[in-house]
């Protein structure tokens, strides 16, 4: 990042800050690695990739990642799902989850509490947004001829792994 020259009295302190809080898209790397262990479970339509900006998400550790800016409240995440491709039903127990889109289309389905066989689902498009309550099971489909992309915000520093209740395509399936 350079200074701009409406930026002359700018001090060495707050440059290093602002370069310290952007993650610019041409930076970002799409990792189909962190969810790859459930495309090898449970085939290539749970082939997605996570695009990181804020934090590590509820996928894994990657504190390690000097390309991320460090989550001190939320992480945020771009997601891209391929056509056709799924991200499986699971929970988030500890925190909400929001989907924004920004490409392409997601069917976004919510599911029951107590056995996960009631549903409702919405299609959302170019800048809808849903709002996942902590605790609520959810699942992704990508219904349309291209991928998807869309943020992924999880309101919590370091949120727990998910866990993937018995009526998901998921369940008992680890990451080892």
């Amino acid at each position: 990042m350079t200074t701009t020259d409406a930026n002359v009295d700018a001090h060495p302190e707050l440059e290093q800050l602002i370069d310290s809080c952007i993650a610019s898209r041409e930076t970002r790397t799409e990792d189909w690695d962190t969810l790859g262990f459930q495309a090898q479970k449970g085939g290539d339509r749970f082939r997605r990739a996570q695009i990181r900006y804020v934090g590590s998400g509820a996928t894994g550790n990657h504190e390690g990642d000097d390309n991320i800016i460090p989550s001190k409240g939320f992480t945020f995440s771009n997601m891209r799902l391929p056509s056709g491709a799924v991200g499986p039903e699971h929970t988030h127990n500890d925190v909400e989850e929001a989907f924004f889109v920004l490409e392409g289309q997601v069917e976004v389905t919510v599911h029951d509490v107590e056995d996960g066989t009631k549903t409702a689902t919405r299609v959302l498009g170019y800048r809808d947004l849903i709002v996942v309550p902590a605790g609520v099971p959810r699942s992704l489909r990508n219904p349309g001829t291209e991928d998807a992309l869309f943020c992924v915000i999880i309101g919590t520093q370091k949120p727990q792994l998910p866990t993937y209740p018995k009526t998901s395509e998921m369940y008992g399936v680890t990451r080892d």
